[in-house]
């Protein structure tokens, strides 16, 4: 795959874009989150783990995949609005589908996809969180997207009871949510196994949303 730099003069947010060497009208576009030890400035910091490093090794995929970097003085909870902004920005100049547009991230990286899909509900085919967590509270905003999250039993950094609480709100409000659990791993080795080891990649993948319809946002009844 092809390794883009995009600057943040041209940009909202620095980032690498991986290209595939086929572009046709029905490519994915797929967004990585990172950890918190992959913020700052230095774009070559975004490929230490996962997605990004395996792509960096040679793995090829068929899909775009999008891997900005968070500000070290941010999380990604803090840059929502500039992560979207970005996304739209790569997805109009590659013609990305609407439907095709998916999103997962790990440790950090975990928490801001579970922040992503609250705050923007009709815009992902597809989620999956790894080490993360959330406000449970919101999560019926999830109830039209798919979501697969993975945690090690062993992570003591983001013990698994936050992608718990996430998966079991979300079922709770009628949403469609899994929780895969894997057994013996702590938080690096967990990473790493959910994108290596497992099937979460070609999950995220085959997905394409179908449902655009309006959802209510927590409370807004108040508003």
């Amino acid at each position: 795959m092809k390794r883009l730099i995009l600057e943040k003069d041209k940009y909202p947010m620095q980032a690498l874009l991986f290209v595939p060497q086929q572009i046709n009208s029905q490519i994915p576009l797929m967004i990585y989150l990172h950890g918190a030890g992959e913020r700052g400035n230095k774009i070559e910091h975004v490929c230490r783990h996962a997605i990004p490093k395996m792509l960096n090794n040679g793995h090829e995929l068929d899909a775009m995949v999008l891997c900005p970097q968070c500000p070290a003085e941010y999380v990604w909870n803090n840059v929502v609005r500039d992560v979207k902004q970005l996304i739209d920005l790569v997805a109009e100049q590659y013609n990305i589908l609407k439907d095709r547009i998916c999103i997962t991230g790990s440790s950090m990286g975990g928490f801001g996809t579970w922040e992503m899909a609250l705050t923007y509900k009709t815009l992902f085919s597809a989620i999956a969180p790894v080490a993360g967590g959330g406000l449970s509270w919101r999560c019926s905003n999830l109830i039209t997207t798919p979501v697969i999250a993975y945690h090690g039993t062993k992570d003591t950094t983001v013990p698994v009871i936050y992608s718990q609480l996430m998966v079991d709100s979300t079922n709770a409000c009628g949403g469609q949510a899994k929780l895969v659990l894997l057994e013996g791993k702590g938080h690096n080795d967990g990473i790493e196994s959910a994108y290596q080891e497992t099937d979460l990649i070609e999950w995220l993948l085959s997905k394409r949303r179908t449902d655009f319809s309006y959802v209510k946002e927590v409370c807004e009844d108040m508003f």
